[in-house]
């Protein structure tokens, strides 16, 4: 009796949140028609909108865009606009031209750039051993498990962040763009992406079949451990096969040769590693540079590390200092004043205009056309997945006022000289605070209450994160 007046009143409550969600009915309908006033203002914007699907058009505030110029009080010296093409690969040209200027000035050749498909290839083969890895450590849990299907939505990407490049360089170096040339899938990289992640979803299945048999049949450890680890490098092997064949391999010494500035041939010879030792400077590291970001959704002054987020297993994981936009504005002006750019990165696709090279945050007025209200603070957009860091590039010149005041800045992208402003890329200082969130910068150039703040203990947080 007990049991039956239990499920009724579960049944009950039940009933009462099913009639709490409320349909569209007639009363609503209604009031929805008759919130739509068809007055002249509605029905211009109507008869426009109804003809172009090009809202951002109509939205444009145009003298936002005039209003910002390209001229710099504050400019690092660097020269050359890279283009990544159809790839994800905007961490990786960013980072490395922070060090080009270093390049170009050693081997007096404006011209020089990097290979970036030298990476890419390191990169795509370290991302795969560290998802096979994490599916062996995975393999007692449950497939429906979050970490597990975190894994196993996406293996690989080339997207990244400069901690990334960080452990590539340190374990392979860097080599000249002539020494190992981009191809078509470097510079397109889905189809191959795609071959590779379906590889790579397989061996992961393949991985948990093999641990299951072993347990079945009562297998030891190190039956297990050699079965698993068997799998794993079958796996890798055909991704090497596959990123051999689509970027060709990685050269372990090379003889590069260029004409310098004054027209001289030079040959120089060297190993990747040194290459990369000979550019960058001792200090090169995370103890001497560092992750600064501004995510009000958390509590400033305290550093964060996201789980996981590494391409080798050895390397370091994305670890950064929260700070409010003044002591990230404060540090990197110090920077670019010292003429050290910055990785940095952004919501580059909100309130932008691409073609005339600005960013400013009251780019497009879609409220005053539409009669709507979108407006959300940054730490709302953040939370409701809006807004979040989707391209990074090179921070290298600020504008100041008569009190020496940042009122714009600047970034070299990596989408070509035909893009933006002869490649570059302007924003306001209102568009720094409400767009920019992540900048890798000198510690020397921070205030004393952030050194000291840099100090603490990371708070892990999740491989799965809202932020990433």
């Amino acid at each position: 009796m007990k049991l039956r007046y239990l499920f009724s009143a579960l049944f009950a409550c039940g009933a009462v949140t099913v009639a709490s969600a409320q349909t569209i009915g007639e009363q609503e309908l209604s009031q929805l028609k008759g919130s739509f006033v068809k007055d002249a203002q509605t029905v211009a914007a109507q008869n426009i909108l109804m003809g172009d699907r090009n809202i951002k058009n109509k939205t444009q505030n145009k003298n936002a865009v005039n209003a910002v110029d390209h001229f710099f009080k504050y400019r690092v010296d660097v020269k050359g606009i890279t283009n990544q093409l159809g790839s994800g690969r905007c961490w990786m040209f960013t980072s490395l031209n922070a060090i080009r200027p270093t390049a170009q000035k050693k081997y007096d050749y404006s011209k020089f750039d990097f290979s970036h498909n030298y990476n890419y290839f390191w990169d795509m083969l370290e991302k795969a051993n560290l998802y096979l890895e994490n599916m062996i450590n995975t393999v007692d849990k449950d497939i429906t498990d979050q970490e597990v299907v975190w894994y196993l939505k996406s293996p690989v990407g080339d997207g990244g962040v400069w901690n990334l490049f960080y452990n590539l360089g340190e374990k392979y170096g860097v080599v000249p763009k002539e020494v190992m040339p981009e191809t078509e899938h470097s510079n397109s990289t889905g189809q191959m992406l795609g071959v590779i992640n379906r590889r790579l979803k397989k061996a992961g299945y393949d991985i948990r079949q093999v641990y299951e048999q072993k347990v079945i049949a009562k297998a030891g450890k190190k039956d297990i451990a050699a079965a698993l680890k068997g799998a794993k490098m079958e796996a890798l092997e055909d991704v090497y096969r596959v990123l051999a064949l689509c970027l060709g391999e990685p050269p372990t010494e090379f003889t590069w040769k260029y004409k310098n500035n004054k027209g001289e041939v030079v040959t120089v010879k060297s190993t990747p590693k040194e290459f990369y030792e000979g550019l960058v400077p001792a200090d090169y590291d995370p103890q001497t540079l560092i992750m600064i970001m501004n995510d009000p959704t958390r509590e400033y002054y305290k550093v964060y590390e996201i789980a996981n987020y590494r391409n080798t297993i050895e390397g370091v994981n994305w670890v950064y200092l929260n700070l409010p936009n003044e002591d990230i504005k404060e540090a990197a002006l110090k920077s670019i004043k010292a003429n050290e750019p910055m990785y940095a990165s952004c919501d580059v696709g909100k309130e932008s205009d691409s073609k005339a090279g600005v960013c400013d945050d009251n780019m497009y007025d879609y409220e005053s056309f539409l009669g709507i209200d979108l407006s959300m603070d940054k730490k709302a957009r953040i939370l409701t997945r809006y807004s979040g860091s989707s391209h990074a590039m090179l921070l290298m010149a600020c504008d100041t006022d008569e009190n020496d005041k940042p009122v714009k800045w600047q970034f070299e992208n990596s989408w070509g000289p035909a893009s933006g402003h002869n490649g570059y890329l302007t924003f306001t200082d209102k568009w720094f605070d409400e767009y920019m969130f992540r900048i890798v910068i000198n510690k020397k150039y921070l205030n004393a209450k952030a050194i000291e703040a840099a100090k603490q203990a990371p708070i892990m947080l999740p491989a799965w994160d809202y932020m990433w």
